[in-house]
């Protein structure tokens, strides 16, 4: 079993992927160790809207090996292939190598040094030349098809362009390395020129920032066409809890109804008096009748799962997979064994008071087989930590030392530290792993797995 791999994603957000297989079962459950000082509780906040705001599931087909599936030369006649054969291709390859060049270039991005940066970001460039070259040399001649072909390409030439220009935008600057930086902003020019001579984009759209982006944004959503699967969500708790809901109900009204009764035999006649009781009674039922009803909900619901996400595909209308979730507070004694030992191996100076959350996902494959070069899908979790630093201390003070007889200060920014335990199960096998997330108000500062001791 290939471990789940949980990586951060951007400024304050991190995500969880893993493969599955045709008919498989996998169960994700992450573990958040919340210091108090951070102040998130269930007070403050629900765990319904954030999951709701800030956890987001995706599916997907997946190959580890980019020439698989290729776009071959079979599915560029309609004699040869149906319509829907070559644009499910099309749209396989060009999506698969968008997922490749984003990976690579978050990767090539961590090198800090110029001399590993440089001959990363150029070998990446040759690659990734390689493979558009792969998906032009099988230009459709059908007009029917070339529509497709266009705007995969169009779209995959804008992003090649747009990435290796972030990337030099944002790596390391050094004059050891000017060859190198101009075959780099070459790439991206003949990729300009490259859409020009094609006339992909009318002049109107190209002078428009917004326009040109919102139109490649239209793209790729084209190209996931077929890839990218179909979410249905679904609350799975609705009937239940309007069952709560009703015997509560049925259960106060019995209890004010008896409270009537007993007013009616003991005042003979209407009063100021039985008017004020009724009143009172009256009160105390709307008064009681939520807050009763949200503690016997929370009972009832805790270890219940709450949401159901049914993934089909978008071009045969087949349901591929069943993912059932829960989000849920916990106590300390709600921790499996394996899990709290984890957490247990903190140092002395980390096992402060903390809030638990706890997260689960259950997967379960329906499908029997998957698109012919495709062997797996890929199962990502995206998890955006907005709503937690909405609750730290703006930071600061100042850090005093003394340099001979003189005395210096410098800023310095608060900072908390988020544990978090990852169990990746399958029917016969475990996985677990601990990772470290230091963040302030901006940003991750650091995101760090912790080796097992």
């Amino acid at each position: 079993m290939n471990r789940a791999k949980l990586i951060q994603d951007e400024n304050l957000s991190f995500k969880i992927s893993h493969q599955l297989l045709p008919e498989d079962y996998q169960r994700i459950d992450l573990y958040f160790s919340l210091p108090v000082e951070m102040g998130i509780n269930p007070s403050t906040l629900n765990v319904e809207e954030f999951f709701y705001a800030n956890i987001k599931n995706q599916s997907a087909y997946y190959a580890d090996q980019l020439h698989l599936p290729l776009v071959r030369s079979r599915f560029i006649s309609q004699n040869k292939g149906e319509q829907s054969d070559y644009r499910l291709n099309l749209n396989l390859y060009s999506y698969q190598v968008k997922k490749a060049l984003d990976s690579d270039i978050k990767s090539t991005l961590k090198l800090k040094t110029a001399e590993e940066f440089y001959p990363a970001a150029v070998e990446l460039a040759e690659q990734t030349s390689a493979l558009t070259k792969k998906l032009r040399r099988y230009t459709p001649s059908d007009k029917k098809l070339n529509s497709f072909f266009e705007n995969a390409d169009n779209y995959l030439s804008w992003h090649i362009e747009q990435s290796f220009l972030r990337l030099l935008s944002r790596g390391p600057k050094s004059s050891d390395f000017t060859v190198e930086r101009e075959a780099l902003l070459t790439l991206c020019k003949s990729e300009n020129d490259y859409r020009i001579e094609n006339e992909y984009n009318s002049q109107v759209t190209l002078d428009d920032a917004n326009r040109i982006t919102n139109k490649m944004r239209l793209l790729e959503r084209l190209i996931e066409y077929g890839v990218v699967f179909q979410r249905k969500p679904r609350y799975l708790n609705v009937n239940l809890k309007r069952f709560v809901r009703g015997i509560v109900t049925a259960f106060i009204m019995a209890f004010v109804m008896l409270l009537v009764l007993n007013a009616r035999t003991n005042f003979t006649e209407v009063t100021i008096a039985l008017v004020a009781f009724l009143g009172v009674v009256y009160g105390l039922r709307e008064t009681f009748k939520d807050d009763l009803t949200d503690i016997i909900w929370r009972k009832i619901q805790k270890g219940r799962p709450k949401w159901q996400n049914l993934f089909t595909h978008s071009v045969t209308k087949k349901r591929i997979l069943n993912q059932i979730l829960w989000l849920e507070y916990i106590t300390p004694k709600d921790l499996p064994k394996t899990v709290n030992e984890l957490f247990q191996q903190r140092g002395q100076q980390n096992k402060q008071d903390a809030q638990l959350l706890h997260f689960r996902c259950d997967n379960k494959v329906l499908a029997k087989k998957f698109l012919p070069g495709y062997d797996e899908i890929q199962q990502q979790t995206f998890f955006n930590l907005t709503p937690f630093v909405r609750f730290l201390k703006r930071g600061a003070g100042r850090l005093y030392s003394l340099d001979g007889q003189k005395i210096s200060n410098q800023a310095v920014e608060r900072r908390y530290q988020i544990n978090i335990v990852l169990r990746h199960t399958n029917k016969t096998e475990e996985s677990i792993q601990r990772f470290k997330i230091t963040l302030n108000r901006s940003e991750i500062v650091n995101f760090e797995r912790i080796k097992d001791n």
